[in-house]
Parts: structure tokens; C-alpha cells; sequence
């Protein structure tokens, strides 16, 4: 689900929400990305993936949000909710984001970008996730994913 705004600051905010589950292999310890995943299963190899079955995927946000999220001064906050538990990381956008992947989506502590990437220079990683929070993914507890961008 995608939406538009402009902010009383007089920046132009972008929305996507991504909806997914958690598994039983999910933990949470990868350090420098997290990710969210269409595919239906997990391996125990898959230390940044919070959550599968997500109902969206980069090539699936809308083109405006795309386009918000392909410059250097685009912010970015992606706010992960489960449950009542809420954690947020904060990072930019880039030129070199594409947005093309079908399947999963990952935000990044680093500058490397590939057509699964959403984010970079995020604030934290999946290791920086609530343990109760991963406990309740875990035992395959919901996972709401917003994706805002503001640009000037």
C-alpha cells in the first residue's frame, strides 16, 4: 500500500507499507542488514530476514516513491512493528537503487546497493531488532513494515 503527502515542513513524504510473517527460523543477528522476504520458507542461514510471505516487493511500490528514494537526499525511515513492540532505522536513499527485485527487500548499514535494496547507511541492522520482538516472530507473529522517504 503506497501513499502521498506533503509535510507541513514543506517536504513531499512517500509511504509504502509491506505486511508480512514471522517463521521459525527467523533470528535476527545479522549485523549490517535486515530483510523482508516474499519467499514462504526461511533456512536457519537466513540471519537478516525478519519476516516471510510479505504482500509487496520493490518492483511492486509505487513510481513516485521509487523515484523519492533515488536521490542522495532523500531520508528514509523504516519503522518495523510487531505486536506493540515498534523499532525504527533511519538511512538515504541513492541514485543507484532500482528497486527491481521481485522477491525480498533489504535495507542496508552499508553503501552496497543491489535491485533488493531499499535503504542504505541505515541507523541498525536485524541484530539491533527487540529480543522479544524476534522471540514473537519467532513463533511466527505478524510483521508490519512502513517505508517513508521525505524529500525537500
Amino acid at each position: 500500500m503506497s501513499s502521498q503527502r506533503d509535510d507541513p515542513d514543506g517536504e513531499t513524504v512517500h509511504e509504502e507499507v509491506v505486511r508480512a510473517s514471522g517463521h521459525e527460523n527467523v533470528t535476527a543477528a545479522h549485523e549490517s542488514t535486515f530483510e523482508v522476504t516474499t519467499d514462504d520458507w526461511l533456512t536457519p542461514a537466513g540471519d537478516c530476514i525478519l519476516a516471510v510471505e510479505a504482500d509487496a516487493s520493490p518492483a511492486a511500490f509505487d513510481p513516485a516513491f521509487v523515484e523519492a528514494c533515488q536521490t542522495t537526499d532523500a531520508r528514509i525511515e523504516a519503522t518495523v512493528t510487531v505486536g506493540e513492540r515498534t523499532w525504527q532505522a533511519v538511512g538515504r536513499g541513492d541514485p543507484r537503487l532500482t528497486f527491481d527485485s521481485d522477491r525480498s527487500l533489504v535495507c542496508r548499514t552499508s553503501d552496497y546497493v543491489d535491485d533488493r535494496t531499499v535503504m542504505l547507511e541505515a541507523s541498525g541492522a536485524a541484530a539491533d531488532l527487540d529480543r522479544e520482538a524476534v522471540e514473537a516472530l519467532s513463533e511466527g507473529a505478524a510483521l508490519t513494515l512502513r517505508l517513508r522517504v521525505s524529500t525537500p
